[in-house]
Parts: C-alpha cells; structure tokens; sequence
C-alpha cells in the first residue's frame, strides 16, 4: 500500500472560534428557515456551521448574520454530527459579498498566527 497523503485545499487559513450567527434559507424540503448556529473553524472565504437543524445539500445558498453583518455563503458539503441529530456545512462566501466577521479576522491576523480557541473572542 501506498501512503495516503492529505492535501488541505484552503488557500488562506482558518481561525478557530465559536461565533454566534443567524442562519436562513430553503431546506431540501423546499421550506424556508431561520435559526441559531454556530460558525467554527472560520476564514474570510467560509467556516464550518455547526448545530443546524434545516437538511441542506450541497450548492445550497444561505445566508448568514454575525453581529450587523450578512454575507450569502455556498454548502460546499454537509454532514450530521457526532450525535446525529444536528448538522454540520462546510460553506464558502460567495464573492460579491463582504466576510461577516473580517473585523475579527483582522484583529486575529494582527495577533500572529492562528490561536486557539480558547484565545480568540467568543461568542
């Protein structure tokens, strides 16, 4: 056997935080939603929603609120959690509009390298 290798296609790093956002859209069932989630693992292109309730695909767009903020992001892939009730999306900003959280961002950046999450601001 050959040794497997894992290549991160990520072309800017991601901040590991536990950031507070409102999420909407229309669900697989065709059903519009609104709810609480939380952004991890967050870049100024995208981050990793956790706790959603809604059944999405991928090439779903939703929107997403931090703060004052709105961006439309783009479900790259979905997954059900560790407990299999709620789910995990992979999303990416879609490019006419700004990064929600780039302020944050900023501050990080201007800290170093990315921290942990217990040294970054929660939300």
């Amino acid at each position: 056997m050959g040794i497997v290798r894992s290549f991160d296609r990520r072309q800017e790093p991601r901040w590991p935080v536990n950031l507070q956002v409102m999420v909407w859209g229309v669900d697989t069932q065709g059903e519009r939603f609104l709810q609480e989630a939380h952004a991890r693992e967050v870049s100024l292109s995208g981050a990793l929603l956790t706790g959603l309730d809604a059944d999405l695909r991928s090439g779903d767009v939703i929107g997403i609120l931090y703060g004052k903020k709105k961006a439309r992001y783009r479900v790259v892939w979905v997954r059900y959690d560790g407990g299999g009730e709620k789910m995990q999306a992979a999303v990416h900003r879609m490019s006419a509009d700004e990064c929600p959280w780039r302020e944050l961002l900023n501050e990080a950046e201007g800290a170093g390298q990315p921290q942990s999450s217990a040294q970054l601001p929660h939300e």
